[in-house]
């Protein structure tokens, strides 16, 4: 048996990992799906100050009141962040750091960093001067890649229950304390595997902290534990046994 804390990615909360959380647990493993303040049933929380150190101390707190040990952190895309935080303050208490469509950053480097300029321009127009991160439309037209595998009654449930995500959650810097690293393993659904062993190979500073890691592919969209949860509850109880 292992323990699971499950982050989830922007604008979702604890509960798009509900088959993923039950399966495991059917499977004898202990597991804590999260929702990170300001979002989902916190997202009563999502004032200006809610930031990346903020759902850092989300997990890290989680972790140290719940006595956890030997912790599988799982880390979904723009919950990958908080999460390898997190794993750098408290390694002690993490036997692994997985990034599901995700990867660890480098120190300095922000979530809004990783998207093309015109992309970032866009966000920030629809932001205008507020502090919060507007879901997108979950139109499989306008992004076949990222919703592949979603039927309609999933893509309406994200319509009805994904929130706005708190911004500073994506323009905050990753901060390392330069701890103990944990050993690492990658799910990858949108980006080849063969790509990242390649960028891994060539010190591509958002793949170098997966060397030695375990890498696992999922051909399906971005939110996996949606579109293939069995498939993705598959791989993590095999990461736990590994």
């Amino acid at each position: 048996m292992a323990t699971f804390v499950l982050v989830p990615g922007f604008w979702l909360g604890a509960w798009a990992w509900r088959e993923v959380t039950a399966a495991l647990r059917a499977q004898g493993h202990e597991v804590y799906p999260m929702t990170l303040t300001g979002v989902a049933e916190r997202h009563h929380l999502a004032g200006p100050e809610v930031g990346l150190d903020t759902h850092t101390t989300d997990i890290v707190r989680l972790i140290e009141v719940e006595a956890l040990h030997d912790v599988l952190l799982v880390g979904h895309s723009g919950g990958g962040m908080p999460a390898a935080q997190a794993a750098d303050r408290i390694p002690d208490r993490i036997a692994r750091m997985i990034y599901v469509e995700s990867g660890p950053l480098p120190d300095g480097v922000a979530q809004f960093d990783t998207m093309p300029p015109e992309e970032q321009q866009r966000l920030r127009a629809a932001i205008g001067t507020g502090h919060l991160l507007p879901p997108p439309a979950w139109d499989p037209a306008a992004d076949p890649t990222n919703l592949a595998g979603l039927d309609e009654p999933t893509l309406a449930l994200l319509r009805a229950r994904a929130t706005p995500h708190p911004l500073r959650a994506a323009t905050d810097p990753v901060r390392r304390t330069g701890g103990r690293p944990v050993p690492t393993a990658l799910v990858t659904s949108t980006f080849p595997l063969a790509v990242v062993r390649q960028m891994i190979g060539e010190e591509h500073p958002f793949f170098t902290r997966l060397a030695g890691g375990e890498l696992f592919e999922l051909p399906t969209g971005h939110w996996p534990m949606l579109s293939e949860p069995k498939a993705l509850t598959d791989i993590l109880d095999a990461a736990a046994r590994g």
